[in-house]
């Protein structure tokens, strides 16, 4: 009998210690564009143009802004530990420049360099200026409004 309790005291510690750390494993995701690197090389400037890009690659992940000119084809793989903010491993930025004309004129493509870290500092977000106090705010121009000199109103002199 205490062979058997033993067992069963061996399995569930087993199963316990398994659903204690499944949390802790490394989630794996890709967002965006699925990049096959022989249609990327199929695509030539000067002899490709919107159709045949689109045809080839897809519609892009976005067009630019401020430039209809600018295709972009975006992809990244990020990685992630149990509820912590995923951080990327991979990225690939496709971007395809047209001419006035609709053709091809340049493929460029980018990669995870191009991933700005920022790093807030502290609870607040330090500006140029006076350092003011709340009394300082609240009180301060009391006296300046329409003071002379000070671009306020001046008094009527005859």
């Amino acid at each position: 009998m205490a062979r058997k309790t033993r067992a069963i005291l061996v399995v569930a510690t087993a199963t316990l210690a398994l659903v204690a750390t499944s949390g802790c494993t490394r989630i794996r995701g890709h967002q965006g564009y699925i990049i096959d690197q022989q249609l990327v090389d199929g695509i030539s400037p000067g002899v490709d143009n919107r159709d045949s890009v689109e045809a080839t690659l897809g519609r892009p992940t976005f067009v630019g802004q401020f430039d209809k000119n600018d295709w972009y084809y975006v992809a990244r793989d990020t990685r992630q530990l149990a509820f912590a903010q995923p951080s990327p491993t991979a990225q690939t930025v496709l971007h395809v420049r047209f001419d006035g004309a609709g053709n091809v004129a340049s493929i460029n493509r980018t990669g995870l360099e191009q991933v700005a870290s920022i790093s807030p500092t502290g609870a607040k977000t330090p500006t140029l200026g006076r350092k003011r106090g709340f009394f300082q705010e609240l009180f301060g121009n009391i006296g300046a409004v329409g003071a002379p000199g000070m671009g306020g109103a001046t008094p009527n002199t005859p």
